[in-house]
């Protein structure tokens, strides 16, 4: 039996649950008995995610008419060491898409018939456009510095769109404060887990196309969206014996926004509420990360190293990945511009590392 389970007293609910959390105020994790990962249960006559839907909570066919072919992004080598994934191949431009095409198909799933979500961008975009798919209603809360051309897509997909004066965690805050007050269904993606369940297909396919995972990954982390996935996604492929450990696992932040890095380096138990300097990283731009004990539990048990992105890095990260053929928003290029870094280093890691591209170029550029 699937369903959620309150991260801070352990009370069970059904995945119809309307509640954006648990009723003394913690988030849901997913509780789910499914088989163990096995590449013989992936259906490789379906060229998506959900070719691997065996190893989801939910067990329909709505996703059929949800679906836009996201996921089974192609993973390119760089050098002899570095490869990219090319998460931003995906029909809204980014990697969101696949937390949000398995987040709408439980909304379609239960019923639910109006959505609020906040977002830097591509989340957004992401839930706005399956939205429109399942025909169900969609309001966008962004900040104000997000990319008009982000919001231009909203929009197209037939999403409201509601413009916070603030940054990205004031418009949470505002957003919440609307699902509060109009009992709308939060579809977000740092409350909800079932957007982890779309995400954690990333390392799913990595570990599909080449039969094993890399020395390597590069992650970003601002609410851990993707992060959460392939932590996820790692612990069923070790308990499924398919792995016999973890990859080394970087996560990168933005310097003018660490709330994860000032926590390692403290050593503290819980993340500190940092300020946000403006970023052309915006969107790991995280200074009240919700999901962050857990985020840090992580962190610490799986020796996962956090580092930065410099400001003044990003660009430069940017332009090259261009010069390769890879247009990437600047949030995809804080990721590469921390690893390159991170190999000039003394402390360079061994064997090839996996970066993902979340988002495409154009979707950043003002």
């Amino acid at each position: 039996m699937s369903g959620y389970r309150c991260s801070s007293c352990g009370k069970s609910y059904s995945l119809d649950a309307l509640l954006p959390h648990c009723s003394c105020g913690g988030l849901f994790d997913i509780e789910h008995a499914g088989p163990a990962f096995n590449l013989e249960l992936v259906d490789k006559d379906e060229w998506s995610m959900f070719r691997y839907r065996r190893f989801m909570p939910l067990d329909n066919e709505l996703w059929r008419d949800l679906s836009l072919g996201e996921g089974l992004s192609p993973t390119v080598r760089l050098d002899e060491r570095t490869l990219v994934k090319m998460d931003y191949m995906m029909p809204t431009l980014s990697f969101k898409d696949r937390g949000a095409a398995a987040l709408i198909w439980l909304c379609k799933t239960i019923g639910v018939r109006k959505v609020a979500q906040d977002s830097s961008g591509n989340a957004g975009n992401a839930v706005a456009a399956y939205c429109a798919r399942a025909g169900i209603a969609c309001e966008i809360f962004v900040p104000e510095a997000t990319s008009p051309k982000k919001i231009a897509m909203i929009r197209a997909h037939g999403a409201s769109v509601t413009i916070v004066r603030g940054t990205r965690d004031q418009t949470a805050d505002a957003c919440r404060e609307k699902v509060a007050r109009e009992g709308l269904y939060y579809a977000s993606h740092v409350y909800n887990p079932f957007f982890y369940e779309g995400t954690k297909t990333y390392l799913y396919e990595i570990f599909e196309q080449r039969k094993a995972l890399p020395a390597n990954l590069v992650i970003p982390l601002g609410n851990g969206t993707l992060f959460l996935g392939v932590m996820k996604a790692l612990a069923e492929l070790k308990s499924a014996g398919a792995i016999a450990r973890y990859p080394r696992i970087y996560a990168v932040q933005s310097e003018r926004c660490a709330p994860f890095k000032a926590a390692v380096e403290g050593g503290l138990s819980s993340v500190p509420a940092v300020d946000i300097t403006q970023t052309m990283a915006e969107g790991i731009a995280i200074g009240r990360p919700m999901r962050g004990e857990a985020i840090l539990k992580l962190i610490y048990e799986h020796g996962v190293r956090v580092i930065t992105a410099k400001e003044d890095s990003i660009a430069a990260a940017r332009e090259y990945l261009a010069r390769m053929g890879i247009y990437a928003e600047h949030t995809s290029a804080a990721n590469f511009a921390a690893y390159q870094e991170l190999m000039a280093g003394t402390e360079a890691p061994e064997g090839d590392t996996i970066i993902p591209v979340c988002g495409a170029g154009l979707k950043s550029d003002k």
